[in-house]
């Protein structure tokens, strides 16, 4: 319900629900109308732009959320394996190499996206990773990011904003 709260904020819309005894639940989303055209900036990035065949380890408590990323990045060429936990994410990390994470900001119980990322890097000092959450990016978001994981991506996935996010990371150069 939080990544589809988000979805619905980022779109400046609102939810309506109606509970009903005997009956159920009724959820309305409401979205403003636009006669926007799309520009020609915001049309899709080709697909090659975003490919590879690089190793991504996704670590994310809920296991909907990893075989959607998995899914799509194996659908992109990346070899992809997924873990339900920080913790787990350090075991596989101890015999098991990653190009990048996909790191879930919000995992319970244990350790978050941050005390994940922390860890890591201990072991592992040049660790690329990308900070995922369906909540908006908080201070925690960016204190990852100022230990030397990138960018911050809005959950739900598509497999743009995801294969994206992917290939900018791996493209840049490791810090000196």
């Amino acid at each position: 319900m939080a990544v589809v709260w988000g979805t619905v904020k980022d779109f400046n819309g609102f939810i309506d629900v109606n509970s009903f005894s005997n009956t159920g639940t009724r959820i309305d989303l409401y979205f403003p109308v636009t006669r926007r055209e799309v520009s020609q900036k915001e049309k899709a990035t080709p697909i090659e732009n975003y490919m590879g065949s690089e190793k991504v380890l996704v670590v994310d408590d809920i296991e909907e959320q990893r075989n959607i990323a998995s899914a799509m990045l194996k659908k992109i060429g990346y070899s992809v394996a997924t873990v339900s936990s920080g913790e787990e994410s350090l075991k596989y990390l101890a015999n098991h190499q990653a190009d990048i994470l996909i790191l879930d900001m919000v995992m319970a119980p244990g350790m978050d996206g941050l005390e994940t990322y922390r860890e890591i890097i201990k072991i592992h000092p040049n660790q690329k990773a990308i900070i995922a959450s369906g909540y908006s990016e908080t201070d925690r978001v960016k204190e990852a990011q100022g230990l030397g994981a990138g960018q911050y991506i809005k959950k739900p996935y598509t497999m743009e904003n995801l294969g994206m996010s992917v290939r900018m990371e791996l493209d840049k150069s490791p810090a000196l």
